[in-house]
C-alpha cells in the first residue's frame, strides 16, 4: 500500500453512520488495536474557534520543554499528514500506509465481531493514537475534530488527560451539538475529566459560561481563565501580533488579537502541567514556543505588498474575528475579497463581518459537495459591497481578477476566505502569485 493509497482507504470510509453520538464504535476499533490511547498522556482541546491555533502554541510550547510531544490537527488544510505530527514534524510519508494497514485490518476484525466499523475521523484518529504510541511521545495534544462529548478523540481514560482547555463556543454543527450556546459548550465540556485542570477562552457568552461552569462543577474542578487585564498588544506593524500577557512578552507569527487571547491559554496550560504535575517547562520554552507557532490559513500574510492573505475562516465567529483583525491592521474597504462557504454554514452573517473590509468580492464554490454555489454567495454579497461581486468560474480564475481588480484601483491586495475546503486549494495558488 502507498501513501496515496492509504489516503484514499481512509477517505473511502463513511463520514457518519448508524451509532454517530456514542463512543463505542471507537472504543470497539482501538481494543482491536492494543489500546494504544491508554499509553498516552494528553493535553485536550475542544471549543467552536481556534482549537488547532492554540493546539499549535501549546505542542510547541512542550517541544521547546524538551517533551516529544504529539499533535493533531483537524482538518489539514495542505498535506493529509497535517493531522499526525511530532514535534512540529509531519508523519512521514512512509509511515502513514503500515499504520493505515492496521486500522484497516482492526476496522475487518470488528466486523468479524459484529461490530459497527468506524467512520472516517474515527479512524484518522485511532492511526493518530496508534503512532504516538509506537513513538512514544511524552505528552500529546488532541484538538477535537467535533463537539466534544462524543468526539473520537475523548476516549483516552480520565487519568490519562492531564487537563484540558475550551476555546471560544460560537454557532456551529448545531444540528448536531444543539441550537444554543448552552447546548453547544455542554456538549464540549464533554471532555472535562473528573479533577482535571480546565482553561478556558476569557470572553466566553455568557450563556455557554454558565454550562462551562456547571461542567466543571460536576467534574469537581475549577476553570483557569486568563485576566483580560494582563493581556497587552504592543505596538507593531499592520499584521504584526506582539503581545505581553503577565509578564510574557512574544511576537506571535499568528495575527489578530484573538491569537494574543490564545497565547495566553497556552501560557496557563503550560503553567497548570508544570504547577499540577511537575512538568519542567522553562520560561524560556514558553516565549520561543509561542513565537515558533505557526498554522496555515489563519490569516496567513503570503505577501505583504501587495497584500495576499488566506485565512480559514468558516463561520460567523471566525469572520468576525478575520474582520476585526483587518481593520485594526488599518484595511477596512481596501481589500478585494475572494470568498468561498459551505452551504451549511451561515453565510449572511459571514459575508456582512467581512463587507467592511471588502471592495468587490469574488465568489467561488468551494471543491465540497457541500458547497454553496458560487452564484448564491455572489448574490449575497451583492447588497453589501460598493463595488459589488462576481461569480466566478473558478477559483484560479477568481484570483487573478481579485489581484487585476486590486492593482488597477490601486487598493492594498487580496484576501482570501471562507472555508478550509478553499483556503487548502488557494494555497499554491496565492504562493506563486506572491512570486511574481
Amino acid at each position: 500500500m502507498t501513501e496515496l493509497e492509504a489516503i484514499a482507504a481512509l477517505q473511502a470510509l463513511p463520514r457518519g453512520g448508524v451509532g454517530q453520538g456514542t463512543l463505542a464504535r471507537m472504543r470497539a476499533l482501538l481494543a482491536q488495536l492494543g489500546d494504544p490511547q491508554k499509553q498516552l498522556k494528553a493535553v485536550h482541546i475542544a471549543g467552536t474557534n481556534g482549537k488547532g491555533s492554540l493546539a499549535a502554541m501549546t505542542a510547541a510550547i512542550l517541544t521547546r520543554a524538551g517533551y516529544k510531544t504529539g499533535l493533531t490537527i483537524s482538518p489539514y488544510v495542505v498535506h493529509f499528514r497535517e493531522r499526525f505530527q511530532i514535534d512540529g514534524q509531519m508523519m512521514p510519508a512512509r509511515a502513514l500506509a503500515p499504520l493505515v494497514q492496521k486500522v484497516l485490518a482492526a476496522i475487518e476484525a470488528v466486523k468479524a465481531a459484529g461490530g459497527v466499523p468506524p467512520v472516517q475521523f474515527e479512524a484518522v484518529t485511532a492511526v493518530a493514537f496508534l503512532w504516538f504510541a509506537q513513538q512514544k511521545c511524552d505528552l500529546v495534544v488532541l484538538e477535537t475534530g467535533l463537539g466534544g462529548r462524543t468526539d473520537a478523540t475523548n476516549v483516552l481514560p480520565a487519568e490519562n488527560v492531564l487537563a484540558c482547555a475550551i476555546t471560544r463556543i460560537g454557532y456551529d454543527h448545531t444540528e448536531l451539538l444543539g441550537d444554543t450556546l448552552e447546548k453547544i459548550a455542554a456538549e464540549k465540556a464533554g471532555i472535562l475529566k473528573e479533577g482535571r485542570p480546565v482553561v478556558c477562552w476569557p470572553e466566553q457568552p455568557p450563556e455557554a459560561m454558565a454550562a462551562l461552569y456547571a461542567a466543571a462543577a460536576a467534574a469537581h474542578t475549577a476553570l483557569t481563565v486568563p485576566d483580560l487585564a494582563d493581556i497587552t498588544l504592543l505596538p507593531g506593524k499592520p499584521l504584526e501580533n506582539r503581545v505581553d500577557y503577565g509578564g510574557y512578552r512574544v511576537a506571535l507569527r499568528l495575527p489578530g488579537r484573538h491569537q494574543a487571547l490564545h497565547a495566553a491559554m497556552a501560557v496557563e496550560l503550560a503553567l497548570t502541567l508544570w504547577r499540577t504535575y511537575g512538568y519542567e517547562i522553562p520560561d524560556e520554552a514558553i516565549l520561543e514556543g509561542l513565537e515558533a507557532a505557526v498554522q496555515p490559513a489563519r490569516i496567513e500574510v503570503l505577501r505583504r505588498r501587495p497584500l495576499l492573505l488566506l485565512d480559514g475562516c468558516h463561520n460567523p465567529d471566525g469572520a468576525a474575528a478575520l474582520a476585526e483583525t483587518l481593520t485594526k491592521a488599518g484595511y477596512e474597504g481596501s481589500l478585494v475579497g475572494v470568498m468561498g462557504v459551505l452551504a451549511d454554514k451561515n453565510a449572511e452573517a459571514m459575508v456582512q463581518a467581512l463587507a467592511p473590509c471588502f471592495a468587490r468580492l469574488y465568489a467561488v464554490t468551494p471543491q465540497s459537495p457541500r458547497a454553496l454555489p458560487a452564484a448564491g454567495l455572489q448574490k449575497l454579497a451583492a447588497a453589501h459591497l460598493e463595488a459589488g461581486a462576481e461569480a466566478a468560474q473558478s477559483l484560479p480564475a477568481a484570483i487573478r481578477a481579485a489581484v487585476r481588480w486590486a492593482d488597477a484601483h490601486n487598493l492594498a491586495g487580496v484576501c482570501v476566505c471562507g472555508s478550509l475546503y478553499l483556503a487548502a486549494a488557494a494555497r499554491p495558488l496565492l504562493l506563486r502569485e506572491a512570486k511574481k
